[in-house]
């Protein structure tokens, strides 16, 4: 875009104020055509003068070389052609600055006000030079034709460089303005793209939490209770063989079944829920709702709708076949929850027994259950341990994981999860779901 003053210097790349070097050779080659032609046309007026020729022809390429500043300044370079007009000079200097200052940025009631100027100038110097061309006889037309011609003339060399100087600056523009737009549209696509990008690693993050989440509850609360019956298989294997084959058949339809369930996840994990991986990729959504249904199925093997609340018997029973002192007990009336409602109070619940079975063997455990109006609440909290190294006796690994795990669960549900030791030594595990989940 045309611009004056500081504007070129602090954009320019070119010398002084020119942004580039073309710019600056196509203001060299005006500026000397109008030196050229203003030195011819001082020798006419260095004669009406009474001046020296030489003087005029010095006058004139200084008067026509000003057209070399006409970027830097539009006005002074007008104004200089305005005050030359009177001497028969510098027509192309006025087209040329004329066009430039209605391209440029100035405010329109300067370009009005000196393109004005120059359209009064050329009017009445070529009606004095037309009339006195009348009276000497150098013309053949008559007096009447004076003003007409004074007329077309001012326009002719007015008009049409402001009307051009006007159409390319607002073209100019124009192209600024529709380059500027797609420069912040294309930044704001660039910003939508990254944003895009967070969103989709803040799912996958999700969905592997879901995951991990998922194959610890499958996993975990069996494999505990296979390591608690393996150490009470080992400890009484001479004394009393009857329960210790019975305590290795347990252990061994825990194991089918944690390997059956292992299998199933293993299995979408790798063909994405019995689709071939070459022919359809398997998104990590998919797998995590894989995971969710295999973990639903972690204590009913007939491949029914997934742990819930009459489930909580069997459970516990469970526990209380690997040595564990439990009681449960339900307070208020039963009634049906949303499916996700009583898988994530089962969840609480075993999750809850495996860290006894974990941390405190042998401990003394209370599982209660309140059926509220509109919410239902469990708690789980197991006495300290008979013998504190107890708890270590079976050596059972932790990952830190299911405390974080059961307090995800009942968040998303909109519920309050509170754990933490007791005053007795124990350790209490309470959770409160809304019963609209």
């Amino acid at each position: 875009m045309t611009t004056t003053g500081e504007d070129c210097t602090a954009a320019g790349t070119g010398p002084w104020w020119w942004v580039r070097w073309r710019g600056a050779l196509l203001d060299g080659g005006l500026a000397l055509a109008s030196a050229v032609e203003c030195a011819f046309e001082g020798v006419p007026f260095a004669r009406d003068a009474g001046l020296p020729e030489p003087a005029g022809i010095v006058f004139g390429a200084l008067a026509g070389s000003a057209l070399l500043f006409r970027r830097r300044w539009p006005i002074a370079v007008v104004l200089v052609s305005i005050a030359i007009t009177p001497a028969a000079m510098g027509y192309l200097m006025g087209l040329v600055a004329l066009y430039t200052l209605a391209a440029s940025e100035l405010p329109r009631r300067i370009i009005g006000a000196l393109a004005s100027m120059s359209m009064v100038g050329v009017l009445i110097v070529t009606y004095v030079r037309a009339h006195q061309g009348v009276v000497r006889g150098d013309v053949a037309f008559g007096e009447w034709a004076v003003p007409f011609l004074s007329l077309t003339t001012s326009l002719g060399l007015t008009a049409p460089p402001i009307l051009l100087g006007l159409y390319v600056g607002a073209r100019r523009r124009l192209m600024e303005s529709l380059r500027e737009r797609a420069d912040s549209l294309e930044r704001e696509l660039q910003l939508l793209a990254e944003r895009a990008e967070e969103r989709a690693e803040w799912a996958r993050n999700e969905e592997r939490t879901r995951i991990a989440r998922e194959m610890h509850d499958v996993v975990a609360h069996r494999v505990s209770l296979m390591v608690v019956h393996a150490a009470a298989l080992q400890a009484v294997a001479r004394k009393d063989p009857e329960k210790a084959v019975r305590n290795a058949a347990l252990v061994g339809d825990m194991g089918r079944q944690a390997l059956t369930e292992l299998r199933e996840m293993l299995g979408v994990l790798r063909t994405g829920d019995g689709l071939s991986p070459r022919t359809q990729p398997v998104p990590l959504a998919a797998v995590g709702a894989a995971a969710a249904a295999a973990a639903s199925r972690a204590v009913d093997d007939e491949g029914g709708d997934g742990p819930c609340l009459a489930d909580l018997d069997e459970l516990v029973g469970q526990s209380a076949a690997a040595g564990m002192a439990v009681d449960l007990s339900v307070d208020g009336d039963s009634r049906a929850y949303a499916p996700e409602v009583e898988q994530t109070a089962y969840r609480v619940v075993q999750e809850a027994l495996t860290n006894v079975h974990k941390h405190a063997a042998g401990a003394k455990t209370h599982v209660r259950l309140a059926h509220r109006s509109a919410e239902i609440a469990m708690q789980v909290e197991n006495e300290p341990p008979p013998i504190l190294e107890a708890a270590s006796d079976a050596r059972l690994p932790s990952g830190g994981n299911g405390l974080v795990g059961m307090k995800e669960r009942v968040a998303a549900l909109g519920g309050v999860f509170v754990s933490g030791p007791t005053d007795a030594g124990g350790f209490r595990v309470s959770a409160v779901i809304p019963a609209e989940g």
